[in-house]
C-alpha cells in the first residue's frame, strides 16, 4: 500500500493506493494519529484502492470520529468493488462518499 499525502493549510488529502488490510492498516493508523492535529477536512482518495479488510475499515472508522470533533472527513474515487463493501458494512450510511 502507498499513501500520498497532501496537505494545504488546515486541509488534508490521503491517496491510498493498493491493499488496506491488516498488514497495511496500521501504516494509515499512524499516518491518523500524526497527521490529523490542525486538520479540519480530511480528504480519503480511493481511486486507485483495490481492496480493503474489516482492520482498513476500522482506520476509517477511527478517522470519522476524529474529524467528527475538529472538522469533516469526504471519500471520493470509491471503486465498485470497495463500495459494495462500505454497502454491505453499513460504512455507505456513516461515511460522506461522494
Amino acid at each position: 500500500m502507498d499513501i500520498i499525502k497532501n496537505r494545504e493549510g488546515e486541509k488534508l488529502c490521503l491517496a491510498i493506493k493498493g491493499r488496506l488490510d491488516t498488514t497495511t492498516a496500521p501504516q494509515l493508523d499512524e499516518v491518523i494519529k500524526t497527521e490529523l492535529d490542525g486538520v479540519n477536512n480530511l480528504v480519503y482518495e480511493l481511486g486507485d484502492l483495490d481492496y480493503i479488510s474489516s482492520a482498513g475499515l476500522r482506520v476509517l472508522l477511527a478517522s470519522q470520529k476524529v474529524m467528527n470533533k475538529q472538522g469533516k472527513m469526504v471519500v471520493t474515487g470509491v471503486k465498485d468493488d470497495i463500495m459494495e463493501v462500505f454497502e454491505i458494512t453499513g460504512f455507505a450510511d456513516i461515511l460522506d462518499i461522494q
